[in-house]
């Protein structure tokens, strides 16, 4: 079991950079490219048309952020309440929760950003350069 614990920071890593590349996939078009559609989809689904504009920031900015692991628990927050917000409005679950094929994916990006954000970005991170240091800096000054 502790050779699984060594492999922590990359796992950790991995998943950061794959939920990234997801995440900027599909925030990018939200926002500097098919925006209007992707406002006519959430007025579709029931909610302000301007949420395109934050889900795409969320999503793209989020992203950019997972790559080099800054903020993560903050970000992970951020996009796990996006995606819960997404299976309830998109009525998939509601339609029929059996059939987990109409959310599998927003389930799985929330399960995944949860994790980030309970676990943190790891070893491999700028939130573990920047404060984990600064942490240790102020226990031994106390």
């Amino acid at each position: 079991m502790q050779n699984f614990e060594k492999g922590k920071p990359l796992a950790l890593l991995v998943l950061r950079l794959a939920l990234a590349a997801i995440f900027i996939y599909h925030g990018y078009p939200k926002l500097f490219g098919h925006t209007h559609e992707a406002i006519q989809d959430f007025v579709r689904m029931g909610l302000p048309g301007y949420f395109a504009y934050i889900s795409g920031l969320i999503e793209f900015f989020g992203g950019c952020l997972l790559i080099v692991g800054l903020f993560t628990p903050l970000v992970g927050l951020l996009l796990t309440l996006e995606m819960a917000i997404g299976i309830w409005k998109a009525g998939h679950l509601a339609a029929d929760p059996m059939a987990v094929h109409g959310y599998e994916l927003p389930l799985a990006l929330a399960a995944s950003a949860f994790v980030l954000a309970t676990s943190g970005a790891g070893l491999i991170s700028l939130d573990h350069a920047l404060f984990r240091s600064s942490a240790r800096r102020s226990k031994t000054r106390a």
